[in-house]
Order: structure tokens, then C-alpha cells, then sequence
């Protein structure tokens, strides 16, 4: 791993025991970090200078509507759980993530995004209410009539105000199991957007992949996936493609174990082997295009990250290798220019990401969002022993440009800003508000990882980036 640390975890089965955690560790002047199922990218829920609060046996649906498709669900209840609840009765989560494992707590807690952000928003839009458990060991319902003030700072507050104990959430109606998808050929990053832009009405979902190496003309092509749900009587064996059992992943990829696909992809994860492989992706591409329309179950098309076990391992493990993902988001008044500058800066400055993906957002009502009326753009860069300095000196780099753009970042997929970023980032406003909140509900600082403490903390760097983290203990 790139960051990590070691910690001791209370593992707790109901929200009674969730409060008793936090009584013990108040009592005991402990500071908890809350973690969910561990998928964000950099340290939201690593706590080196304390202890860890993981919600993930917190995983029971308490009730499910089968008219409405509302879910109640404990903290720890994750993606799967939820569609695999949902899709026989019709219906599918309205946000996920491209893998199935977050819980639905730290979805909340970071306010995650899908391919389908521009139309739907965040996660946070389709929670109902949730249950938060705070510090002071008050447990408290939140909602946009109770407690407003909480649930829009609570969702996408990366677990600093309280611990999420239970989410209720709306799924989606479909009528298939299946979803219309066709790929589009890309020549570079402006023809991508100018695509996305055009489509947005009639698109469910719509995501670019860029090629972080192509330079000059082709700087930023790609390929675009546009996808539909099916209306009724478009699919005609819908009892089959509801199904759980058709919305299973491959077990194999050419021939190989799934599971063993990762030790393949190290042998070319390296920058030569990259470029031919986003190259022959590009041309791959362009055939795809040619096939036109064709279709895929939902998990197949939404989940491409669990299509291989461990991946992440391909970047490497121990010794402070593996990757950072660095995603940023921009207003579209300024988003072409500033990711023509970003993946030009990445290639002078030799830290070119294996991988990009484009995405449109629009705003949403949370206290700290990273929603705006604009794009993002989010790059895997590999991390080694030998390049962790300059790497985050680059991004650096990098970041200064998004800020000068009016940028933002995202805390689910952050392991390099810094406090002046955050600063430069929200309106001293909605800071000022988050901060009173913190003040109220948690005065005695209970709730804390390393990520508050990189760029909230009154400790925190005064940068815009921090410098690179020692060799993460594990």
C-alpha cells in the first residue's frame, strides 16, 4: 500500500455497541477513526494515533420495500448486499461505486459518485435518513426536515461529526437485468466531452477512459461507454436477467483464474508496458465502436474494478508501493483547459497515471461536496520507494493548477492535499459551518484519522500539499 498504518479495531454488531466504543474511548481519552470497509484510496480511515471503529458486521437489511424500493439498512450493509436485496424485485441502487464492497455508512460518510452523477447526483441524494451515533454518546435521526443541518454535513463529512449506525436509502425501478451500452472512440479529451455534453439527456450513464500518454493532437483520447436502462418490453426474458445469478462476474479473464489476473498485470505495470496497453485499448476501442449497441448486466457494466481481485496489487505490495489516486474535479467553464494542463504536467514531470477516467457532475446541497456543475478526472498513479518524493512534489504541481481553475478534490480518493487546499477549495462559509459543527458535537476531539489530521486538524500543514508520508507500517 502507498499509506497505511497499524491500529487497534473495535468491531461492533450493533449501534448499542457502537455508542459503548465511543463512551470507552472518551473515557479513556482514545482517539477512533470509523471505517467501513477500507475502499477509499488514500488514509480517510487509517488512524495512526489511535484506534479504528469498523462498522462492517453492522450488515443486516432491516426492512425492504417491495413497491417502493426503499431499504433500510444497518451501517455496515454494502453495495452487493443492497442490489442483491433490490434487483428481484425490480429495482437497482441509484449510485454505486465501480466496485460492490463500500458500505453504505462510508459511502454516506465520503458521498460517493457513479457514472451517472450528472443525472442522479451523489449518493446523498437518494439517502432518505440515516442514524448517527455522536460522541457526546447522543444518538440521534437526521434527515432534510430533522436535524438538517447534521445529515448535510454528516453525509460527505468523512465520519468526523458522529458514526453513521444506520441509512436509509431509494433504489430505482428498472426492467431488466440488463443495461444498453455502446462504446464511442474518443480522439482526444475535447471530442470526449463535446460527446458527454451532447448526450446527457438521453444517457443514464456516460464515462470516459483517457490515455494519460497520448500526447500532441491525441492528447486525452479515449473511449466513451454510454449506456441506457431498458424500458419495459425492451428486454424479453426479464424473469432471467433479474436473476442473481446473471448478474455474476466472470470467474476467469482469457483462460486465467480471476483471482490471479493481478500478478499478470505486474509484469506490465510498469511505464512501457502501460503505453502499449493504453494504446491497444484506444485501438480496441475504435472496434468496439463499430459493434455498436450491445448489452450487459448491471453489475457487469457498474462493478469493472472487481472484474479483478486485488488489482491494486499489481502496482505492488509492501514497502510503501502500490498506488494514489489522484481525481480532481473542475467547473466546465474551466474544465477543458485545466485537464489539458493536468495531463501535461503529469507527462513533464515523468509521472504519467496508468489509468484516467472522465466523468460530468453536477452540484448537490452538501456541506462538503466536491459536487460542482462541471467534470472530473480521476488518474492511478504507481507508487515506489523510489519515486514517493517526486511524485508528490508533481502533484503538487498539479493541484496548483486545478486551484488557479477553481478545482476541488475529493477525500475518498485524496492522499496529498493539504490544509490550503481545503481552504482554497470551499467558501470560508461552509467551512466555518463544518468546523462549529465539529466544535459542537465533538469538542473534545474523540473522532480523528490521519486524513483530519493532514487538513482539517489545527495541527495540519499549512501547504497545499503535504510531503510524502513515510513508509506506511502494515
Amino acid at each position: 500500500m502507498a499509506v497505511g498504518g497499524r491500529s487497534r479495531v473495535w468491531r461492533p454488531e450493533s449501534a448499542d455497541e457502537v455508542a459503548a466504543v465511543l463512551a470507552g474511548a472518551r473515557a479513556r481519552g482514545a482517539r477512533v477513526g470509523l471505517r467501513g470497509a477500507g475502499c477509499s484510496y488514500g488514509d480517510a480511515s487509517i488512524n495512526t494515533r489511535g484506534e479504528i471503529l469498523d462498522v462492517s458486521r453492522m450488515n443486516g437489511i432491516l426492512s425492504f420495500d417491495e413497491e417502493t424500493g426503499i431499504a433500510d439498512c444497518e451501517a455496515g450493509v454494502t453495495i452487493r448486499d443492497l442490489w442483491r436485496r433490490a434487483l428481484p424485485n425490480g429495482f437497482w441502487p441509484r449510485v454505486v461505486s465501480g466496485t460492490m464492497f463500500p458500505t453504505l455508512a462510508g459511502a454516506a460518510g465520503m458521498n460517493i459518485h457513479g457514472k451517472n452523477n450528472y443525472k442522479v447526483g451523489t449518493i446523498g441524494d437518494a439517502i432518505l435518513d440515516v442514524d448517527v451515533a455522536l460522541p457526546s454518546g447522543e444518538r440521534v435521526t437526521a434527515s432534510r426536515t430533522e436535524r438538517p443541518d447534521l445529515f448535510h454535513a454528516v453525509i460527505g463529512g468523512f465520519g468526523m461529526l458522529g458514526a453513521i449506525t444506520r441509512v436509509r436509502i431509494a433504489t430505482k425501478k428498472i426492467h431488466s437485468g440488463d443495461i444498453d451500452v455502446r462504446g464511442v472512440s474518443a480522439p482526444h479529451v475535447a471530442g470526449m466531452m463535446e460527446y458527454i455534453d451532447a448526450h446527457t439527456d438521453e444517457a443514464d450513464y456516460l464515462v470516459g477512459w483517457l490515455d494519460c500518454f497520448a500526447r500532441g493532437g491525441g492528447l486525452g483520447r479515449g473511449l466513451i461507454h454510454h449506456a441506457r436502462y431498458l424500458a419495459p418490453g425492451d428486454d424479453p426474458e426479464p424473469e432471467r436477467t433479474l436473476r442473481l445469478d446473471h448478474q455474476e462476474l466472470p470467474a476467469s479473464i482469457l483462460g486465467f483464474p480471476k483471482a490471479e489476473v493481478w500478478r499478470i498485470l505486474r509484469l506490465v505495470s510498469n511505464d512501457p508496458g502501460m503505453r502499449l496497453l493504453n494504446f491497444t485499448k484506444h485501438q480496441m476501442g475504435k472496434l468496439e465502436q463499430r459493434k455498436g449497441w450491445y448489452r450487459q448486466s448491471h453489475a457487469a457494466f457498474n462493478f469493472l474494478l472487481d472484474f479483478v481481485p486485488n488489482w491494486k496489487f499489481a502496482y505492488g505490495r509492501g514497502g510503501g508501493r502500490g498506488l494514489i489516486q489522484y481525481q480532481v474535479f473542475l467547473p466546465k467553464e474551466t474544465a477543458l483547459d485545466g485537464f489539458q494542463e493536468v495531463l501535461r504536467l503529469q507527462q513533464a514531470l515523468g509521472h504519467v497515471s496508468y489509468l484516467g477516467v472522465l466523468k460530468r457532475h453536477r452540484p448537490d446541497d452538501f456541506l462538503l461536496t466536491h459536487g460542482l456543475d462541471g467534470w472530473s478526472l480521476a488518474m492511478d498513479f504507481k507508487v515506489t520507494a523510489h519515486n514517493r518524493e517526486s511524485l508528490w512534489r508533481a502533484t503538487d504541481e498539479m493541484t496548483r493548477a486545478v486551484l488557479e481553475r477553481g478545482g476541488r478534490f475529493y477525500f475518498a480518493k485524496d492522499a496529498v492535499i493539504g490544509r490550503r487546499t481545503v481552504e482554497s477549495m470551499y467558501e470560508p462559509a461552509k467551512l466555518a459551518a463544518f468546523r462549529g459543527l465539529k466544535e459542537q458535537l465533538d469538542p473534545d476531539g474523540l473522532l480523528e484519522t490521519d486524513l483530519w489530521r493532514r487538513i482539517f486538524a489545527p495541527e495540519a500543514p499549512d501547504a497545499f500539499t503535504v510531503a510524502a508520508p513515510a513508509v506506511p507500517r502494515v
